[in-house]
C-alpha cells in the first residue's frame, strides 16, 4: 500500500514537472493569449492612426504652402499695380530729333508697357549704351531698373536705380527711382533701409509728387 502511494506521488510530480496544466491554469493561459492579441490589435490600430495623422499633417502643410504662394502672388500683383500707378507716367513718349534714336527708345519702352520686362530690360540697357548722351537715357535707365523690379529681381533693381540717381540726380524721375528702390527694399524685408530711402526722397526732392508719395508710404510702416 505504501509502495503504491509513493508510486502515485512520483508520477504526479513527474507530470507536473513535464508541464502538465490543470484546468485553472489552462483558463489563465487563454486569458493571457486574448490579452496579448487585444494588445497587438490596439498597437496596430495606433500605428494606423499615427500614419493617418501624419498623412493629414503633410496634406495640411502642402495646402498651407500653396496658400502662401497664392498670397505672395496676390501681394506682389497689388504692390506692382501700386508701383505702376505711383511711379510710372505712361503718357506720350518724349521726342528727339534723331529718328533712329526715337525708334529704338520707343521700341524698348513699349516692351515695358506690354509687360515683357526681361526683354525690355535688355532693350533699354542697349539703348542707354548706344546713346549715352541722349536726353532719353535717364528715362531708359529708370525703366530698366523698374523692369528688374517687375521680374522680382529686387537686388538688380536697387543697384541699377541707385546708379541712375547717382548719374542723373536732377532728372525728374530720380525721386520716383528712389521710390522703387524703397519698394524693392521692402520686398527684401529691409524695413529700416526702405524707410531711410523714403526719407531720402523727402529730403532730396521736397515739394515733389515723389516726396508726397514717400510721406504717405512712411505712414504705412
Amino acid at each position: 500500500m505504501l509502495k503504491r502511494q509513493l508510486s502515485l506521488l512520483v508520477c504526479s510530480t513527474a507530470l507536473l514537472g513535464a508541464g502538465f496544466t490543470t484546468p485553472a491554469a489552462a483558463f489563465e493561459d487563454e486569458d493571457a493569449r486574448r490579452a496579448i492579441l487585444e494588445l497587438r490589435s490596439q498597437l496596430k490600430m495606433a500605428g494606423l492612426s499615427r500614419l493617418e495623422l501624419s498623412n493629414q499633417i503633410q496634406a495640411l502643410q502642402k495646402e498651407v504652402a500653396q496658400l502662401r504662394g497664392q498670397l505672395e502672388s496676390i501681394n506682389h500683383s497689388a504692390t506692382q499695380a501700386s508701383v505702376e500707378q505711383d511711379y510710372y507716367d505712361f503718357g506720350p513718349n518724349p521726342q528727339v530729333g534723331d529718328p533712329n534714336e526715337q525708334r529704338d527708345y520707343d521700341n524698348a519702352i513699349n516692351l515695358f508697357r506690354q509687360g515683357e520686362y526681361e526683354t525690355a530690360a535688355q532693350a533699354l540697357n542697349n539703348f542707354a549704351n548706344t546713346y549715352p548722351n541722349s536726353v532719353l537715357t535717364p528715362s531708359a535707365r529708370f525703366y530698366e531698373g523698374s523692369s528688374y523690379y517687375a521680374t522680382r529681381d529686387f537686388q538688380g533693381s536697387i543697384s541699377r536705380l541707385e546708379r541712375m540717381v547717382s548719374s542723373y540726380p536732377q532728372d525728374p524721375q530720380a525721386g520716383d527711382a528712389l521710390l522703387v528702390v524703397a519698394g524693392s527694399q521692402l520686398e527684401l524685408n529691409n524695413i529700416e533701409g526702405s524707410k531711410e530711402t523714403l526719407r531720402r526722397v523727402i529730403s532730396q526732392y521736397p515739394n515733389s509728387p515723389a516726396a508726397d508719395t514717400a510721406e504717405e508710404r512712411l505712414k504705412m510702416y
